[in-house]
């Protein structure tokens, strides 16, 4: 996976990863996660797009997000735990429609730190952690959770 996240002008950051607003790392991470999702799913031979859809808003919902990020966190570090909490405290100005507002700021905080894995050019973290996030929403849905 961590092949189709090459540089993309990522030697034109005037920023660090860290000096950016947790928002716009979240906005990044929104769409890095949805790629990884989007991609899993082609990779598990759904060909119809209609499918993909209907599966991939299993995984990027607030709900599963914040759940995801439950059990990774205790495998974190230090650092990303803060561009966590960064991302979970950021004012966004918006209320969620479909979810609990913890459950809205975890998965901000989740799509902050990938944002931020993304920028800083960790892919291998990045795609350490979302195998694992992937492996816990799959075994969610199997068991009917």
């Amino acid at each position: 996976m961590k092949e189709i996240f090459g540089q993309i002008g990522r030697d034109r950051l005037k920023k660090r990863p860290g000096e950016f607003n947790p928002l716009l790392l979240a906005y990044l991470g929104d769409a890095v996660y949805e790629m990884f999702i989007r991609y899993h799913l082609l990779a598990k031979g759904q060909n119809r797009p209609n499918d993909i859809h209907s599966e991939a808003v299993q995984f990027v919902s607030a709900t599963a997000q914040a759940e995801a990020l439950r059990q990774v966190q205790a495998k974190l570090t230090e650092e990303e735990k803060d561009v966590i909490r960064r991302g979970r405290n950021a004012k966004s100005g918006s209320v969620p429609k479909n979810a609990k507002i913890v459950d809205y700021r975890y998965s901000t905080g989740l799509e902050a730190l990938i944002g931020h894995w993304y920028l800083k050019g960790d892919t291998d973290r990045l795609t350490e952690v979302m195998k694992q996030i992937i492996e816990k929403l799959e075994g969610d849905r199997e068991n009917g959770k």
